[in-house]
């Protein structure tokens, strides 16, 4: 008796610290605060990959905070993605407040959103199918609903806008380098038909759970920019993009029911049919964590 109360407690009640592995706690207070102590700071990766857009991070993937994303990540443990989802809210009104503050920026109200650009959209970096099957979930995807939970409570307008898809399967990245990571990735995203039209209909924050290299993160805003400049070439031209269901999910959508949604084919060689000459930028990227080596990089 004594056993199966204390395996049904382990249900409700988390077992162990996600970070530390002391505590019976889903993170103790030394590890929130490895996790979202310090504000949210800009990461570079070095060699710094063509088009990536500015990147903030909450906090340096290492010790507690590399043990919590591994723990949500590969372990499935889902208390886990409220603390996650508070930290890479801070790390999007960070770029937000940057993106603000550059020349020509939209300006934002006092929650961190953006002015006059419409909501906020946050857009997670796609896991392989194969992948989200093994862990059973999509973990970049949870914690940006999680996070988009987190802005609005302080009354920022904000959808999760998962229209970013794998046109085909890559090679694990784990064994690759920088180069090899670009190289792996350089043409496999691509927005879903009609997500360019809704990616133009606010300010558009790519978000993940990790930056490393900064390959995942500069491919999706590749595929972005020539999906929004697809965007533009479909009001010229109606009738040249194909009509889809929109992708933007509403604040009461669950993240499980989102993985049963299937996205619409893509179109066109990288989803937005190769248009140049009109281009759309991502404003920024937050991540959770980033590489501690993306910390010390300061240019100017």
């Amino acid at each position: 008796m004594r056993a199966w109360w204390a395996d049904v407690t382990d249900l409700v009640l988390p077992a162990e610290c996600g970070g530390c592995g002391r505590a019976r706690a889903v993170l103790c207070l030394r590890c929130r605060t490895a996790l979202s102590g310090d504000p949210p700071r800009r990461a570079r990766p070095d060699p710094e990959p063509p088009g990536l857009p500015a990147v903030y991070a909450a906090a340096p993937y290492a010790d507690e905070v590399r043990a919590a994303l591994l723990a949500h990540k590969e372990r499935g443990v889902l208390a886990l993605t409220a603390p996650l989802g508070a930290a890479l809210a801070g790390a999007v009104r960070a770029g937000l407040r940057e993106a603000r503050a550059a020349p020509g920026g939209a300006g934002a109200d006092d929650a961190g959103g953006p002015r006059a650009r419409g909501p906020v959209l946050l857009v997670p970096v796609p896991s392989a199918r194969r992948t989200v099957r093994t862990r059973g979930h999509d973990p970049a995807r949870r914690i940006a609903l999680a996070a988009a939970g987190e802005l609005r409570r302080t009354g920022a307008p904000v959808r999760v806008l998962a229209v970013l898809r794998q046109r085909y399967a890559v090679a694990d990245q784990s064994g690759l380098d920088a180069r090899r990571r670009l190289d792996n990735l350089a043409g496999a995203l691509a927005v879903a038909p009609g997500g360019g039209g809704l990616l133009r209909g606010g300010t558009v924050v790519l978000v993940d759970d990790l930056m490393t290299t900064g390959a995942s993160l500069a491919e999706a805003a590749r595929a972005v920019r020539a999906a929004t400049a697809a965007a533009v070439e479909s009001r010229a031209w109606p009738g040249t993009y194909g009509r889809a269901r929109s992708a933007v999910y509403p604040a009461t959508a669950g993240e499980g029911r989102e993985e049963r949604k299937t996205g619409p084919r893509m179109a066109g060689q990288y989803g937005g049919g190769g248009v140049t000459g009109v281009t759309s930028e991502a404003i920024c990227a937050a991540v959770v964590a980033a590489s501690p080596d993306a910390f010390e990089i300061n240019r100017n």
